[in-house]
């Protein structure tokens, strides 16, 4: 009891002594402001706790149109030629071999994994088809271990480093082999082992839970950073602003990566927004920005490098924005040619297409040939196609993993619904087609 009353006392002088300090120094504070200005030096840094500015005497509102936008940041142009030899990153005949190859695989997986939703094969896909520099040029600048959050067009990032054609036929099939045991729609990767967190559909949601995963390494001080990508469509979601808000005011090691290709689903950015893009938004976060030419393989290399090294060294969030274009149609659920025309993408796709640019650039360096190339594009079809072909005669998991491996312990609901199922489906056995299932 007497302890509890000696606390009790402690507490009310340390709030006293405290009260007057800070009486004291207010006190301080403005009569040296009276004492300024009874000299006549006259007030021009706000003492406002939220805004850092000059005054000023002038009536002027902010205008979006009275600037040029902010820069982009490029390397090389559409030939390959680079502008700038002490920004070209030099990297090894291998890596640079391997980056072309990472893109143009993807490319052959598109194709093929599209035409298979066409035919009814599979339930659904999502091309990459103009974004693949995006992917292989960020992928390349981080470490093994860094955590990636991936929205849903991010198939290059784990191409990269080490996704195997299997696993991802595996996957759109849903089959006995796909990591997620059929619980996922087609492309929607993930893995423990590349460090990349499982994709889920609805838009945004992975911001938030990437800026805390980011939250969790900083206490750790593990020397890693999380890589969150996104497209500026989702970046109209609040979840968007929650994550920059509190990766900001947390100070993160997060990269924010903004994937802007022109159209959310079937939205043009006219419509979207009225901003300069997204990079605007980092600034007005607190965050460090740049905006990157995201056709440019090197560029987009050099800024993800550069910003995981001040996510890393100064333990806070970076904006990248990287300027792109969707080449094909959002998903096998869309038809772009409703919203944009035949020859816009064309341009596009012949005029400054990631792929071409990059294939320019290596081979001016004597890396590859155009022999070089039609012999690995026949061998990269060739594997696509026979990984394919595993993956469609595999057997599809057993039907009550459906009620697994959501739960550490199957809840007593779930537990009834699972009885009842398997006591519907041994009644009704002669209904379904359990021979195409594992037993």
């Amino acid at each position: 009891m007497a302890l509890s009353v000696l606390r009790q006392v402690a507490r009310n002088v340390c709030s006293r002594t405290i009260v007057r300090a800070n009486q004291q120094t207010a006190t301080t504070f403005f009569q040296t402001k009276r004492h300024q200005h009874s000299e006549g030096e006259k007030e021009t840094l706000a003492q406002f706790p939220g805004a850092k500015a000059e005054y000023t005497q002038k009536l002027e509102f902010l205008q979006p149109d009275v600037y040029n936008g902010i820069p982009i940041y490029r390397v090389m142009d559409r030939s390959g030629v680079v502008f700038d030899q002490s920004h070209d990153p030099n990297l090894s005949e291998e890596e640079l071999i391997k980056w072309y190859k990472s893109m143009t695989l993807l490319n052959t997986m598109d194709k093929i994994l599209y035409e298979s939703q066409r035919q009814g094969r599979i339930s659904f896909y999502m091309t990459n088809y103009g974004e693949e520099a995006t992917h292989i040029g960020s992928a390349a600048a981080l470490q093994p271990k860094d955590l990636v959050y991936g929205q849903y067009r991010e198939a290059g990032v784990l191409m990269h480093r080490g996704f195997s054609l299997d696993q991802f036929m595996n996957q759109c099939y849903g089959n006995s082999q796909d990591g997620g045991k059929g619980k996922q729609m087609p492309v929607h990767y993930g893995s423990d082992d590349l460090s990349f967190v499982t994709i889920s559909s609805p838009l945004a949601t992975q911001m938030p839970q990437a800026a805390g995963s980011a939250y969790a390494f900083k206490r750790a001080q593990n020397g890693l950073v999380v890589i969150c990508y996104f497209g500026e469509g989702a970046a109209s979601e609040g979840d968007a602003h929650a994550a920059f808000n509190f990766a900001a005011t947390l100070e993160c090691p997060i990269l924010f990566f903004c994937r802007n290709n022109g159209y959310a689903i079937s939205t043009p950015v006219q419509d979207q927004y009225r901003g300069d893009g997204i990079a605007v938004r980092g600034p007005a976060y607190g965050m460090a920005t740049i905006r990157v030419d995201g056709n440019d393989a090197l560029a987009v290399y050099n800024a993800t490098k550069a910003a995981r090294d001040i996510a890393i060294k100064e333990n806070r969030p970076v904006l990248i924005e990287a300027m792109t274009y969707r080449i094909g149609h959002h998903s096998t659920s869309d038809d772009s040619s409703a919203y944009r025309s035949v020859d816009e993408v064309r341009y596009w796709d012949q005029r400054d297409h990631p792929i071409t640019r990059f294939y320019n650039y290596i081979t001016r360096k004597g890396y590859w040939s155009e022999a070089m190339d039609k012999e690995w594009k026949d061998d990269s079809r060739k594997q696509v196609l026979q990984a394919f072909a595993r993956a469609e005669k595999r057997l599809k998991p057993k039907w009550t993993e459906m009620f697994t491996e959501v739960y550490d312990e199957i809840p007593k609901d779930l537990k009834r619904q699972q009885e009842e199922m398997e006591a519907h489906v041994k009644m009704y056995k002669d209904k379904y087609p359990l021979q195409n299932f594992e037993s």
